[in-house]
């Protein structure tokens, strides 16, 4: 079997940044409660500890959504972010977090494509490439 075929596994939100992910939810919520609102309000985590939370590492991800949008979509450098007014010490972290875990999304199934660049197929770099 090919290293890079599928087993039908399909990401379909792959291609939406954390802060969208809560607005579809919630919009999905808007007459009936089809996500439990209890997923949707509870701090995020990773959970791969007890009482871990994604604020214990990451930015809020109103502020983190921005900088990967300005990384990802626009193609914006370090420097041109920071100059935003974007925290350069985030920025910097947020930037070496994105292509140290480039060999996570080789790994991950298709993802729909709802925004002009995704985290697929065009953004691929090569995993023994050093940033």
């Amino acid at each position: 079997m090919r290293s890079d075929s599928w087993c039908g596994g399909l990401s379909v939100i792959g291609d939406v940044y954390k802060s969208e992910a809560y607005e579809l939810s919630c919009f999905i919520n808007k007459e009936d409660e089809i996500i439990p609102w209890y997923t949707i309000n509870k701090a995020p985590s990773a959970e791969l500890r007890p009482d871990q939370k994604d604020s214990d590492s990451l930015p809020d991800y109103s502020i983190l959504d921005a900088i990967l949008y300005q990384y990802i979509e626009c193609s914006k450098s370090r420097e041109e972010i920071v100059a935003q007014g974007f925290d350069e010490a985030v920025v910097a972290k947020t930037i070496r977090m994105v292509n140290r875990n480039e060999f996570k999304r080789q790994q991950v199934a298709p993802i729909l494509r709802v925004s002009p660049r995704a985290f697929g197929a065009e953004r691929t770099v090569p995993v023994v490439a050093k940033f």
